[in-house]
């Protein structure tokens, strides 16, 4: 059994998610060491962390470098280099961890030596499942997401085996995955000496990807625990700049099918998103016609539509 467990928490801007966030960490029985990494957030987490919870680390960084980097900056902090080294959970701030559910995700792990990452099964605020277990990206899950199966296709293909989800969640029994979601991952201590922390040059997204590609090319297995819950708000620190988080998407879309997909692919992938790009535009032109959104509003919609289409 792991002595110990090392919780790394990359906030901004969502003070009141943190505070519950750090709330529930209380229920866990095993002994944990917490270290919130604030990107230089403007609505005072940092100081409601030094002021609310003084037995969390804080690392109070004077620029918002990303949740890759500010993690790399967490796991930095850690000494993961010894025998005792932590199991290391990584939490986004927009969490409630239930009670039990560290605890279920560190007896796997100690259950099962060649799983290096486990991850929860997530709900949504009202208790509802959210998905939470995908396959790695392949271009039909890039094509169905910018052409929705509900206008094309039978909509339960959205949520299907092709669409990189796990017919299996929403059961009782764990099982293998790609990669979880990136809002709770706990990563065994020999994995991160292994193949090391997140890759930084992705400023927002796609970086889970990339390190679980990167644990599974390793030889280790990615599983998602059932029984372990987390409740994930989802986009509270996104959402605040809706359009940039869009083009930062795509771009680190972009990145990993460069960095891990064969040559056709990345021709393919860059032919089905200005498709899909061309299409947003005409629709948000229809839109604008129908007196449906401002002309400020198709603004936003074109530059960003225009940007992602450029990368």
């Amino acid at each position: 059994m792991h002595q110990q467990v090392a919780v790394v928490i990359v906030s901004y801007n969502t003070i009141n998610l943190l505070r519950r966030c750090l709330a529930t960490l209380a229920d866990c029985h095993l002994p944990l060491r917490v270290l919130v990494v604030d990107n230089c957030s403007p609505d005072g987490s940092a100081a409601m962390v030094r002021a609310e919870f003084p037995q969390v680390e804080l690392i109070a960084l004077d620029q918002n470098v990303g949740f890759a980097r500010g993690t790399n900056v967490g796991l930095a902090a850690l000494d993961l280099h010894g025998p005792d080294a932590p199991a290391v959970l990584l939490l986004n701030p927009d969490t409630e961890v239930r009670p039990g559910a560290i605890e279920a995700l560190v007896a796997f792990l100690d259950a099962h030596p060649r799983v290096g990452l486990v991850g929860p099964r997530l709900l949504n605020p009202d208790g509802s499942l959210q998905a939470a277990a995908f396959r790695f990206p392949t271009l039909l899950m890039t094509a169905l997401d910018l052409f929705p199966p509900g206008e094309v296709l039978p909509g339960r293909l959205y949520n299907s085996w092709w669409h990189g989800r796990y017919p299996q969640e929403g059961g009782s029994t764990p099982f293998p995955i790609d990669h979880p979601l990136g809002a709770c991952m706990l990563v065994r201590p020999a994995v991160l000496k292994q193949v090391g922390g997140l890759d930084d040059s992705y400023f927002m997204y796609s970086e889970e990807i990339d390190w679980c590609w990167r644990i599974r090319a390793a030889g280790w297995a990615i599983w998602q625990v059932p029984h372990a819950e987390v409740v994930h708000v989802g986009g509270a620190s996104t959402r605040q700049f809706r359009w940039k988080m869009l083009v930062a998407l795509y771009r680190s879309r972009a990145q990993f099918v460069d960095r891990h997909a064969p040559p056709w692919m990345r021709v393919a992938h860059r032919l089905v998103v200005r498709t899909g790009m061309l299409r947003a535009v005409l629709r948000s032109w229809h839109a604008f016609a129908r007196g449906q959104i401002s002309h400020a509003e198709l603004r936003s919609h074109l530059l960003a539509y225009g940007r992602i289409s450029r990368l």
